[in-house]
């Protein structure tokens, strides 16, 4: 395991994280546990929870297994989110004052514990004013709290509005975005990853299997079946299985990764995580998994050394489309600048 610093903070995280979406839902406590059990014994550090995952109780399971490992719980550097509905009440979701005080809180007292490491706004709330936000986050953190927060599912003006709002304002800046990002997803890199780097940022990418397609378990115009999340619902979210079947752009990239995986000798799901790490701005990969095999597997990307040539092959093949704003391809090269001159 390797490990970075946590954005532009000080501290310190492995490279790969464990989501724990699946706590609670598709994992239950008995195997949530040894999950954990496994992320830990691997040497990973960052644990990543949601106050919405299984509707708390994906933070009660993190909880009671903190509860009976003392000595772990400090090296772990808990994460968690509010932001998204907890109640029917109008005041039951969003990012004002009235619903994080109670979101916060019970997210300390689902998790048992009296400080969180990182909290993150789970998306932009466009109904409350930015400044009541940021005011409360600079708070949580005068108040012991949290350490740090970071945001989620951000786009570009939001990120940057944030970032500049809260310096303005001399409350503390975030440090982390997490964002859905992997070889199939990849159109943050025009303008949410340059955003984050100008920032200091670092990217906690989410998905980074891309919902199970990066780990060659699918075959082109064949319906997934059994116990897979396309396998139990091929509609499901962004994930779904038709559009991504019907795209050329998503064989060519998983044929090259399982060619990739076979020239070193790993899995298809390594060769994508390892090429996810590698990327700029990149502080840790979130992992999900139902299952101590899977996050074992995924895991043992820690070991994968990937080429120049085999990055550059990943990323050659699986560039997203070039926006016809402001002069389509043309436009890559106003990101970059030689010097000395022009011609």
């Amino acid at each position: 395991m390797r490990y970075r610093t946590l954005g532009n903070s000080g501290a310190v995280v492995s490279t790969y994280a464990l989501g724990t979406m699946t706590f609670g839902a598709e994992a239950d406590s008995s195997t949530s546990h040894a999950l954990l059990d496994t992320f830990v014994a691997a040497g990973g550090t960052l644990v990543d929870t949601a106050d919405v995952y299984s509707a708390g109780v994906s933070e009660q399971i993190i909880g009671t297994w903190l509860a009976v490992h003392p000595v772990e719980r400090e090296q772990i550097v808990l994460a968690t989110k509010g932001r998204f509905p907890m109640g029917s009440g109008p005041n039951d979701l969003g990012t004002s004052r009235r619903h994080l005080i109670r979101a916060l809180d019970d997210s300390l007292r689902r998790l048992g514990t009296e400080h969180i490491d990182l909290y993150q706004l789970h998306a932009w709330d466009p109904v409350t004013p930015l400044d009541e936000t940021l005011r409360f986050l600079d708070d949580a953190i005068r108040a012991g709290k949290i350490g740090y927060w970071g945001v989620s599912n951000f786009t570009g003006w939001q990120l940057t509005k944030a970032v500049h709002r809260a310096q303005a304002l001399g409350f503390t800046p975030p440090v982390t975005l997490q964002p859905q990002y992997s070889l199939l997803v990849r159109e943050i890199e025009s303008e949410i990853v340059p955003a984050a780097l100008d920032a200091g940022l670092g990217l906690l990418p989410w998905s980074p299997l891309g919902g199970g397609w990066l780990t060659g378990k699918y075959q082109r115009d064949v319906d997934p079946t059994g116990a897979t999340r396309l396998g139990e619902d091929p509609q499901r979210g962004m994930e779904a299985w038709l559009p991504r079947n019907e795209l050329d752009r998503t064989w060519t990239i998983v044929d090259t990764v399982s060619a990739v995986a076979a020239e070193i000798g790993a899995t298809s799901g390594q060769v994508s995580l390892a090429w996810l790490e590698a990327q700029p701005g990149v502080t840790a990969v979130v992992l999900g998994a139902r299952t101590v095999a899977q996050l074992s597997e995924n895991l043992a990307a820690a070991s994968v050394a990937l080429s120049p040539m085999q990055l550059e092959r990943l990323s050659e093949v699986s560039a997203p489309a070039v926006s016809d704003y402001p002069y389509g391809a043309a436009a890559l090269a106003q990101r970059d600048r030689r010097l000395p001159g022009g011609r």
